[in-house]
């Protein structure tokens, strides 16, 4: 009993803290997202960065060279989906009033017996449900107008941490680190770097899965044909998937249906719903193989808390909680294991092959 009640008091006083913390970060959602979201570049920027500094570039230039570089391949790929889908639009809506059209006649002629006032109820009524569902979220949250304040506001936050984090990152790292005791501050400087070290590797791969994605759902759509009219839609929608990769669960909605919805309007329904396979069959490929072996071999982190993570953070927090919690637990978990078996004692700055080691040497190590 005095065991069980040991472990019981710690226990609540530990999930009291976390959900303190849960709390605390859902009242500044709006300052913590972009915050985490300037970390997540940061950790694939500072190391172009540092790059283009050992190669004798000063470090003015390649900071500035490093966050506009990225602002113009994002800005540019966004460019590419406009470009490409403005060309398309006239040629999409007019195929797309002919399929309209077609399928009218086809429920005219049905055994359905419906007529052209009951399709015309029905579409109105789908209509109307859809922007009364579409009201309702706005005034669930916030206006449109404070909506884009807050995009706004959040995308230069985004910039201007991302710009200091690459300016004087290691700085910010070193006045976070006072803050703890001094006895604790060797620990806690490892840590860091082992934590920031498993951020980097985890943004690296998420680009090599939102890249798979992109070319396995891009390659199903060339193979189906949707070079309509000489119109290349294949580049939009690999472009599209690319980017919507990043953002957990919606992205992949979105991606997916505009991808069926080009294939419906151009080829039929036969192609379109290939389409909606092959969209699902990458999407599976990458949450059940990606995600929980590459991510999770990268990071160290066993498939299935992978999974769970991703799971359990956009049970508590929606998008932004699928999107940060398998950096949030593979960095913890490197974090509490290096400070737990005092490597910081021997290790106090660890590289790349203490953090992931390849499995050969991990085994002799565990081994010795």
């Amino acid at each position: 009993m005095k065991i069980a009640a040991a472990w019981s008091w710690r226990i609540l006083a530990v999930a009291g803290v976390v959900a303190l913390v849960i709390f605390l970060v859902s009242q500044l959602r709006l300052i913590v997202v972009p915050l985490m979201v300037a970390i997540l570049i940061a950790a694939l920027l500072v190391p172009f960065s540092q790059w283009l500094q050992r190669h004798g570039w000063p470090k003015w230039l390649a900071v500035v060279v490093s966050e506009v570089g990225m602002i113009a391949i994002v800005g540019g790929l966004i460019w590419l989906i406009v470009f490409f889908v403005r060309g398309g639009i006239p040629s999409l809506v007019e195929v797309s009033t002919e399929r309209w059209n077609e399928i009218k006649q086809w429920l005219l002629q049905s055994p359905f017996q419906l007529s052209e006032a009951d399709i015309n109820t029905a579409v109105t009524s789908f209509l109307q449900g859809l922007q009364a569902d579409t009201n309702s979220l706005l005034s669930a949250g916030l206006t449109v107008t404070e909506s884009v304040l807050q995009i706004l506001a959040g995308t230069l936050l985004v910039l201007f941490a991302t710009l200091f984090i690459l300016i004087d990152g290691r700085g910010i790292w070193n006045w976070i680190v006072r803050l703890f005791p001094r006895k604790s501050r060797a620990a806690i400087v490892g840590a860091g770097e082992a934590g920031w070290i498993t951020l980097t590797n985890f943004v690296k791969v998420q680009i090599f899965v939102a890249f798979v994605d992109a070319v396995g759902i891009g390659l199903g759509a060339w193979i189906l044909g949707l070079f309509y009219g000489g119109f290349p839609f294949v580049i939009p929608i690999a472009i599209t998937v690319f980017l919507g990769s990043f953002i957990p669960v919606v992205g992949a909605v979105l991606t997916g249906a505009f991808a069926a919805f080009v294939a419906l309007v151009y080829l039929g329904p036969v192609p379109a719903l290939i389409m909606v396979l092959i969209v699902i069959g990458v999407q599976q490929l990458e949450g059940h193989v990606l995600q929980p072996f590459v991510v999770g071999q990268a990071v160290k982190v066993h498939p299935l808390a992978v999974v769970i993570a991703v799971a359990a953070g956009g049970f508590l927090a929606g998008i932004p909680g699928a999107l940060f919690a398998v950096p949030l637990v593979a960095v913890a978990n490197v974090m509490i294991g290096y400070i737990s078996r005092g490597e910081w004692r021997t290790h106090p700055h660890p590289s790349l092959a203490d953090v992931v080691p390849p499995p050969s040497r991990g085994s002799s190590a565990r081994a010795q």
